[in-house]
């Protein structure tokens, strides 16, 4: 309802413009019972049923940062919505309002969880399943210098590579789905990983379908061979490090800037001049707390 309380709402604007496409980015959507509610990443997430599956053995469940329903279900779906509404609107020739709800979007996001829950894959208690820190090999494990390596050998093929390159023997083994050895081999697994070095064990690994890869830090994972060879992380003229545009097109390739980011206000005055605003209009906004300044300092 803010839009509205400022006579933005999209009704407004449709009217004014039928081909815009206006998005409406919440947390709980635009109607229902917690429609005008308060809440965060970890609200939607606890909504979307996803929350539940999120957390080893007898723990709470827990949330992965706010990426999963602020950005991915969030952000990106929104962005989604819009994409298909441009498209859309090249054949109608009109716009339409886009109702973003996190909640919606991370549970349509995890439709893989929900479709799949007939297949095995989850029909065990949460974090004693396939994918869920349940299997031995599909896990992380700690090193002997502090770091940690990421086991994802589900095929057995790959999973045989895992066996050789911890130096044991699969006929001596419980069979790689044994449910009820999958305690007693992670338990193994960790004694074996902590006699080396992470370095030691990409030595081991690198090169092999073993799926064993090393848990990176920002600044390892920026300055790690596989992403300098692809550019996968940019500096810009502050040395500031952040991930490349992704994924990359052929032929429009995104070109980043190389600027620092701006400051929020920075350029707020500049943009409205060239939009037609006076300097006494700007300067009335600016009392009124409509708009924000904020004109970077010279390092002097």
């Amino acid at each position: 309802g803010v839009m509205e309380k400022l006579g933005l709402g999209p009704e407004v604007l449709l009217e004014e413009n039928p081909r815009l496409i206006y998005a409406r980015l919440t947390g709980f959507g635009q109607t229902g019972k917690y429609a005008k509610s308060a809440g965060h990443d970890i609200n939607y997430l606890a909504l979307s049923g996803v929350l539940s599956k999120l957390g080893r053995k007898d723990e709470n469940p827990y949330a992965p940062l706010n990426l999963l329903a602020d950005f991915a279900g969030g952000g990106v779906l929104c962005a989604m919505g819009i994409i298909i509404a441009l498209y859309e609107r090249t054949k109608s020739g009109k716009g339409q309002i886009i109702d973003a709800s996190m909640v919606e979007g991370t549970a349509y996001l995890s439709s893989f969880l929900w479709k799949s829950q007939n297949l095995g894959l989850w029909n065990r208690p949460r974090g004693e399943n396939l994918l869920d820190s349940g299997a031995p090999f599909y896990e992380t494990y700690r090193t002997s210098d502090g770091k940690y390596m990421a086991v994802g050998a589900i095929e057995p093929q790959f999973y045989e590579q895992l066996i050789k390159g911890l130096g044991l023997d699969s006929d001596k083994l419980p069979s790689q789905l044994s449910f009820s050895d999958w305690p007693k081999m992670k338990k193994m697994f960790a004694s074996i990983f902590a006699q080396k070095t992470q370095t030691e064990w990409c030595s081991i690994f690198d090169g092999t379908d073993a799926c064993v890869t090393p848990v990176l830090s920002f600044d390892d994972a920026a300055s790690h061979q596989h992403n300098k060879q692809r550019g996968s992380f940019i500096k810009n003229d502050q040395e500031e490090i952040s991930p490349r545009p992704a994924p990359i097109l052929s032929r429009t390739p995104a070109v980043p800037s190389f600027k620092r980011d701006p400051f929020i206000g920075e350029h707020t005055e500049e943009i409205l001049l060239e939009y037609g605003f006076t300097k006494e209009e700007i300067a009335k906004l600016h009392s009124d707390k409509v708009i924000e300044f904020s004109k970077p300092k010279a390092n002097l």
